[in-house]
């Protein structure tokens, strides 16, 4: 019977199993259309036999389970522990649905594989070539290649991966060929969506301050609304936990106190609290008071107010007055 449902309707029976607060916590991972399609599918639901949500349940078990084997030590690895645990057909089944559902991405072999080898690989690679690859690395295994390139094609690299859109499937597998002559693939049909300026900016965000700024600062002669859209991006509102205190006071001190309370209203708690521990008693209690007489707002108001607070954090920063944390931590500071 499980295996007959709709994926939407295991994920409303799971929500349902899990509990209203742990199924809140999901709820805020996802966009306005997922919610809205859950929250359907939960409402359609009628009285769920015991046996078939322990089915359910044992499904997402495995599943999640085998994705932790993948994320371990690859597809190779997942099946052999599967098997092992399982049986060959269980497996089987098991790694088929994540292929279809979870959509394993192309180059699991170089996830697993340290990039300081990658580096021997791909560096004199095209540098369309080296684009692919890091847009399907993770971030942190991508900044270490892309920090090792030469300055030059670091910006072509990184104006690449920017404005990368789909890939073939074939393509994928031919140079997955090239650098893995074993790997087995597991891709859906289609088209597989890489790069973008999500990755890119996933990827500064890890890399040194110098790299950065080489990379910025010619994407900004060559192709400015690129450059300015990443560097819009590079660093949220909620980030403003990474500075250190003397770096949010500073900030407190250039903003302006109606952006600070309009920002807050749709802030985290964490958020909130670091602003407000940076402030003087009165000058928080006064704050408070502000954003709890303030009433609805929109939220694109908000977002408004909170991005012009981040255009200050930039621009400080740009100055030299306050360090945002970036990379891998172990950059010198004096």
């Amino acid at each position: 019977m499980a295996r007959q449902l709709s994926g939407k309707m295991k994920a409303a029976i799971l929500l349902v199993a899990f509990g209203p607060e742990i199924a809140a916590g999901i709820f805020k991972h996802l966009n306005e259309s997922e919610i809205e399609t859950l929250t359907l599918e939960i409402a359609n639901l009628r009285k769920v036999d015991s046996n078939l949500r322990d089915k359910v349940l044992e499904e997402f078990s495995q599943l999640y389970q085998a994705q932790e084997y993948i994320s371990q030590g690859g597809i190779d690895y997942a099946r052999e522990i599967l098997e092992k645990a399982l049986g060959p057909r269980k497996a089987a089944d098991i790694i088929e649905k994540l292929t279809e559902t979870l959509q394993i991405r192309p180059f699991d072999f170089a996830r697993n594989t340290d990039p300081a080898q990658l580096i021997n690989f791909i560096q004199n690679e095209h540098p369309q070539t080296i684009s692919l690859v890091l847009s399907y690395l993770n971030p942190e295994q991508a900044a270490v290649i892309l920090s090792a390139l030469d300055p030059e094609k670091q910006v072509d690299v990184a104006r690449r991966i920017a404005i990368m859109d789909r890939t073939s499937p074939e393509v994928l597998t031919e140079l997955e060929n090239l650098l893995e002559k074993k790997i087995s693939t597991y891709m859906t049909q289609g088209y597989l969506t890489a790069g973008g300026i999500g990755t890119v900016v996933d990827i500064l965000n890890r890399v040194d301050r110098g790299t950065e700024k080489t990379i910025l600062e010619t994407l900004s002669e060559e192709d400015p609304d690129l450059a300015e859209e990443i560097k819009r991006r590079m660093f949220v509102f909620e980030d403003i936990i990474l500075l250190d205190d003397r770096a949010i006071q500073q900030v407190l001190r250039e903003v302006d106190s109606k952006d600070l309370a309009l920002a807050l209203k749709t802030a985290s708690e964490e958020v909130a609290n670091r602003i407000y521990k940076n402030m003087s008693k009165r000058a928080s209690e006064m704050l408070k008071e502000d954003i709890q007489f303030m009433g609805p707002v929109r939220l694109r108001d908000a977002e408004d107010a909170q991005q012009r607070i981040v255009n200050v954090i930039r621009k400080l920063e740009e100055a030299g007055e306050i360090i945002i944390a970036r990379g891998s931590g172990d950059e010198i500071i004096v």
